[in-house]
């Protein structure tokens, strides 16, 4: 394809693209929308790439519109409409260029694309057969999704999986010496550098050792079942709804608190911020903080530990330390 072809498809896709989300956006959107919107999706990966990236970009731009003053006339939606447009072709060009790379990897290893986000990152990636995965901060997957197979495996970070299920393909997940077989399901998968975490929030999932030697028997989970494995050892508690849906609060872009360690709390920030907070005191380590917080702005936890807290904070340029 030329340089020419190229750029006309990217445009073409980016045209459909911004005609969902200026839809959306306007408030007039309707069943038949999603319906359609979901389809376009299913066509193609450079559509869902290009779409989301999109998004990402229009809620920039509206981000950038509510910081500048507005004439009583206007409406946000559609002023900052026209300046999102603008970047549309550099973007859906640079979607087209992404799933080349994809492409490119694949030719390494045949039928396998790889995904990523970078720290403080959140990517959605949707598949043909309908399931999605949403990958949270710094978070690594690979997919071979074929008529025959559906395969991820989850390198490193954290993950939400909808499967769409298929009894006769179902979709497995290798993560951290184990694997994970949906069942008709939506569970997260957490791989830390001490555990591995598997919630379960619809359907049934399938948690095995994928050892030669298996030293744990496979458990199935149930909505609000949580499968620690640490090692080979592995063991399954029960969260409620409420908490699970806490622990998701990084879809949204937020870290919910509730009577947390200061140390955990800022080991789960630090996760999503290169400017890293640092606790210079043990003392201060074990105070509890309630609250729900951005995921990247390590500055305003600190400083609210500083309102709060009553503790001392120093900004550093690349640490914010917290002592007493």
């Amino acid at each position: 394809m030329s340089d020419a072809e190229t750029l006309l498809n990217a445009n073409d896709i980016e045209a459909r693209a911004a005609h969902f989300l200026r839809k959306s956006a306007l408030g007039d959107w309707s069943e038949d929308d999603q319906a359609a919107l979901d389809e376009w999706l299913a066509q193609s990966m450079v559509h869902s790439v290009t779409y989301w990236r999109l998004k990402a970009a229009w809620a920039r731009t509206e981000r950038m519109t509510a910081l500048v003053p507005a004439s009583p006339a206007a409406e946000p939606s559609r002023r900052a409409w026209p300046v999102f447009l603008g970047f549309a072709a550099s973007i859906a060009a640079a979607a087209i260029i992404s799933v080349g790379v994809y492409s490119y990897k694949s030719s390494v290893a045949p039928g396998i694309q790889t995904y990523s986000t970078d720290v403080g990152g959140r990517e959605t990636v949707s598949f043909s057969d309908g399931t999605r995965i949403e990958m949270n901060t710094d978070t690594a997957v690979r997919a071979r999704m074929t008529t025959k197979e559906r395969t991820v495996w989850l390198d490193k970070g954290e993950a939400y999986f909808q499967v769409r299920h298929d009894p006769a393909r179902p979709l497995t997940v290798y993560v951290a010496g184990h694997r994970v077989v949906d069942l008709g399901t939506e569970f997260l998968v957490r791989d830390d550098a001490n555990y591995l975490e598997v919630a379960l929030l619809k359907g049934r999932a399938r948690v095995a050792d994928d050892a030669a030697q298996k030293a744990s028997a496979p458990v199935t989970l149930s909505p609000g079942d949580v499968a620690l494995a640490t090692g080979h050892d592995m063991s399954v508690t029960k969260m409620n709804a409420h908490d699970l849906e806490t622990q998701l609060g990084w879809r949204r872009g937020v870290l919910v608190f509730y009577h947390t360690t200061l140390a955990d709390a800022v080991d789960e920030i630090n996760r999503y911020n290169r400017q890293k907070l640092v606790i210079a005191d043990p003392d201060v380590a074990k105070l509890r903080i309630n609250g729900t917080f951005p995921a990247n702005n390590a500055a305003l936890f600190g400083r609210v530990a500083q309102v709060v807290l009553k503790l001392h904070v120093e900004n550093k340029g690349d640490e914010i330390s917290i002592s007493h």
